[in-house]
């Protein structure tokens, strides 16, 4: 459904130190597809080649989710029931970082668009509500996945939870040694957790038969999710980032941000996202882009994504597979290789070997820019915000604040930076000590 961009505008509320919050849920998600100077190159069939067809993503996704797959439609109206579990957390807020900016002492205005309020503590609930919806909708009745950090997998297990659905997780096993907190939250939404490679699907067999002592990768934890939703005629596969839909169900961060900002008067100059698959980085910046192209205002989007995995700075941009297994379609995008096995940082949210393809199309028109962040640097940046803000950000936000705190020292004139904080650490503090503790 098309409709005009001022539907997604809510009027907003400040309050007195610095918080700006809609009163209101959007109604409609943006895709940028709408407005790309040139179209996304298509997924292939992994066997043919060809084009994917509707009836080729059929076994793992609900038609309507595939129909948002390839919409070039500008506004995608958002359902009244998934909108009704986004007020469980939506609208999120937008501060403005005072005690930081003094702690720099930068002229820059700081605002940090802050994804932790959700339940699960970050911006993943925001596809995986819809996911869940359009599968029950369709008469799913179990949806598998991958996970990381666990941050998409314990969303996915909240919205599972919330509309009755059974709920399977492959957590890449270095987070999920390392993060038993993400596992035990899963499983109280209801879910069920292994560790990956596991000895559960084909794939994972001979992932550990190759290398019993692999610390996993999300490569490896998609094959064996895909596979499992594949032999079941019941369920389908439900994945927390690169895909075309995921990144539009995320955009209502950035259609809340520019609300909030055009409500007290700002226009951001620069946006600092975190980058991993790109869920958080497009749903932040792509409204912002999406501007940029319609209405020519100039903000700059820089994508911060983790040195040990720099599939943007260093990678390749090609075809390739999203898995380790070789069983999702071949997709256009900035690739390390499906075999590359990152080391096991902490930011296990943004170890992804490959970054979404719309991401990938916009970085390669120039529409934003990336840098490599080190993951001392990123820490560094996550306490050094803690200690001015009193909010300890997620792994994976760091690397966005780092790149935006190295931006603001810099700055010489007042210009706004928008960093998007894509959720909380309190389930992370063993990496914290870890780095506190040298």
């Amino acid at each position: 459904m098309t409709t005009s961009p001022d539907a997604t505008r809510p009027a907003v509320l400040t309050d007195p130190v610095g918080t700006v919050v809609p009163s209101s849920v959007p109604t409609h998600w943006y895709n940028l597809a709408a407005d790309l100077p040139e179209p996304c190159p298509p997924a292939l069939h992994p066997g043919t080649r060809e084009p994917l067809t509707p009836d080729d993503l059929a076994p793992l996704f609900p038609m309507a989710l595939i129909a948002q797959e390839v919409s070039t439609e500008r506004w995608v109206e958002i359902p009244q029931t998934v909108r009704e579990m986004y007020a469980l957390w939506r609208p999120s807020p937008l501060v403005r970082a005072l005690r930081l900016e003094r702690a720099l002492g930068t002229p820059a205005k700081i605002y940090y668009k802050y994804e932790g309020v959700s339940p699960a503590g970050s911006h993943k609930p925001n596809t995986a509500v819809a996911q869940a919806y359009y599968n029950a909708v369709e008469g799913i009745t179990r949806l598998t996945t991958e996970t990381g950090a666990g941050q998409w997998g314990a969303s996915l297990s909240m919205a599972c939870a919330l509309l009755g659905l059974d709920c399977e997780v492959w957590q890449v096993r270095a987070s999920y040694d390392a993060k038993p907190y993400r596992r035990m939250q899963m499983e109280t939404y209801g879910a069920t957790c292994h560790a990956s490679p596991s000895d559960l699907t084909e794939a994972g067999r001979a992932m550990l038969a190759a290398d019993p002592t692999t610390t996993g990768s999300l490569g490896m934890a998609i094959s064996e999710a895909v596979e499992s939703a594949a032999k079941d005629p019941a369920a389908h596969y439900a994945l927390g980032s690169v895909l075309n839909h995921v990144l539009l169900h995320q955009s209502v961060i950035g259609v809340e941000a520019l609300a909030q900002l055009d409500e007290i008067g700002e226009t951001a100059d620069v946006v600092f996202g975190c980058a991993g698959g790109g869920s958080n980085l497009g749903g932040l910046s792509f409204p912002f882009l999406g501007r940029n192209l319609r209405e020519g205002t100039t903000t700059r989007v820089v994508a911060c994504e983790p040195a040990a995995c720099p599939s943007m700075t260093r990678g390749e941009y090609r075809y390739d597979f999203g898995d380790v297994a070789g069983l999702t379609p071949l997709l256009k995008m900035h690739t390390l290789g499906k075999d590359f096995v990152p080391p096991a940082i902490h930011a296990g949210g943004l170890r992804y070997h490959g970054m979404a393809p719309m991401v990938s199309h916009a970085y390669e028109l120039g529409l934003m820019e990336a840098i490599a962040v080190e993951q001392d640097a990123a820490f560094a940046a996550g306490v050094e915000f803690a200690r001015a803000e009193g909010l300890i950000p997620a792994p994976e936000s760091t690397h966005a604040v780092a790149g935006a705190l190295a931006h603001a020292r810099a700055a010489t004139t007042d210009e706004t930076i928008v960093i998007g904080l894509s959720g909380n650490g309190v389930l992370d503090l063993p990496a914290y000590q870890d780095y506190v503790a040298g």
